[in-house]
């Protein structure tokens, strides 16, 4: 996986914090939506998904781990 590359979350990380309600709403928000991959962190992914609350995409990203995504552009 590169930067550019398409992927579509097809689970949300199971340990995400319990007692943060807005963060595992957003990851919910986004199972079966598709966002280019903009960066790396060690092993996660960092995707722009503003749009899922009706923004910019650049306004809200989320970390998530290769193994929640699929390629969607290979």
């Amino acid at each position: 996986m590169q930067i550019g590359d398409e992927v579509e979350i097809v689970t949300i990380p199971a340990d995400l914090p319990k007692d943060n309600l807005e963060t595992r709403s957003l990851f919910e928000k986004c199972i079966g939506r598709t966002f280019p991959i903009v960066g790396f962190q060690d092993h996660l992914l960092e995707l722009e998904v503003g749009e899922v609350l009706g923004e910019e995409p650049y306004m809200h990203s989320i970390w998530i781990e290769p193994e929640h995504v699929k390629l969607t552009n290979h």
